[in-house]
């Protein structure tokens, strides 16, 4: 349950803000704000996500430490967030663990699983430790059984999120039936693809310092088509393997291939600058119990992307079996702790802007300001 001490902290940041509107043209969460004059458990919670953490408000206030209001918008909207995230999450007992010991979940969860997938392949007669001329590696893991897993998995993760999301959209007080707003989707996503709540006028975020720029949402924008073209390189060698008939390896030109190159190079920018950012980050609007959450998930995606080019050039080499084994083991432990992990807020933000949509056609005023 939400503390009361962060429900008052929360209903108290929200209360000034209200009062005060200097930041209302920074983001949707100003201008959403406006629209309530009372700020219940299910607001902040909403607001919380429909925030992208850009950190310019903070600056900006007058009211910020030292001041005896304390006001501090990413802080206290970043405890919200991550409260938000177990009370959403399905099952919730996981949420708590990784919570707690996010880095230290996701470091067992993938040795465990590299460990085990090397020792199922070994007895199972693959090719661990020697060269597949043809890279092939449905000669060290067969297709069946690789697929027949991650199929597992990645049911699991797809009902986790699809819970979560659920459990969010109804505690905001929406219904199943505005999901369906076609014109709202589609400016959700505009608002989403773009990062736009990012932008602020093209100046940026005050990341890492108070000095704005652009920098923070070009870093997520690396990280998050890298991470979308992977997913397309997925789908596409599951269409040449199953409609195409192309059991081998896939040339260096073929589709999946230039989708996961292009993907795995976003996946090592985008996370390499994020790290740095994060680190220079001013540690006074910082949730530092959230650390771990941040450092597995842009570490695991480091990994998987580093690990994934390498097996692309090394598939020929007798190194070709380990790199499979670490890559699959890291692939899976993204997976597993996607609806639990940083991965997440990626989801519930996507809902808070399309509740966000929503409002504008709504509310004729909030449409004529904007």
């Amino acid at each position: 349950m939400l503390t009361a001490e962060l429900l008052e902290e929360g209903k108290h940041l929200m209360t000034v803000c209200n009062a005060c509107r200097y930041c209302e043209g920074y983001c949707a969460v100003w201008k959403s704000m406006e629209t309530r004059t009372v700020f219940e458990e299910r607001d902040l919670n909403y607001l919380s996500n429909l925030c992208h953490n850009c950190s310019e408000c903070y600056y900006s206030c007058q009211y910020s430490p030292p001041h005896l209001f304390n006001i501090n918008p990413p802080k206290t909207l970043a405890k919200l967030r991550v409260y938000s995230y177990e009370l959403y999450a399905w099952p919730s007992v996981f949420a708590k663990a990784f919570h707690r010991n996010g880095l230290l979940v996701s470091l067992l969860t993938a040795v465990i699983l590299i460990g085990s997938m090397g020792a199922a392949s070994m007895v199972m007669g693959g090719r661990l430790f020697q060269p597949i001329h043809d890279g092939n590696f449905y000669q060290i893991i067969p297709h069946t059984v690789m697929s027949g897993a991650f199929g597992v998995v990645g049911i699991f993760a797809a009902l986790a999120l699809v819970i979560g999301f659920l459990r969010f959209w109804h505690n905001v007080g929406e219904t199943c039936s505005t999901l369906f707003n076609l014109r709202a989707i589609i400016q959700a996503a505009k608002d989403l693809f773009s990062l736009k709540n990012l932008d602020n006028d093209g100046d940026g975020c005050s990341l890492p310092t108070e000095a704005s720029s652009e920098w923070f949402r070009w870093l997520h924008h690396l990280t998050f088509y890298g991470f979308l073209a992977c997913f397309v390189a997925t789908a596409l060698g599951t269409i040449y393997y199953y409609i195409l008939g192309q059991h081998g390896a896939p040339g260096y030109t073929s589709l999946p291939v230039i989708f996961g190159t292009v993907g795995g190079i976003g996946l090592i920018l985008g996370p390499i600058g994020l790290l740095v950012l994060l680190k220079r980050r001013n540690r006074q609007i910082d949730d530092e119990s959230q650390t771990g959450m941040d450092l597995s998930f842009i570490l695991l995606l480091l990994l998987i992307a580093i690990t994934g080019l390498l097996l692309l050039v090394l598939r020929q080499s007798s190194a070709m079996g380990t790199l499979l084994i670490v890559h699959l083991g890291l692939v899976m432990t993204l997976f597993l702790t996607i609806p639990y992990g940083k991965f997440v807020h990626g989801v519930y933000r996507s809902g808070a802007l399309l509740k966000w949509a929503l409002e504008r056609q709504r509310q004729p005023a909030v449409k004529a300001k904007l």
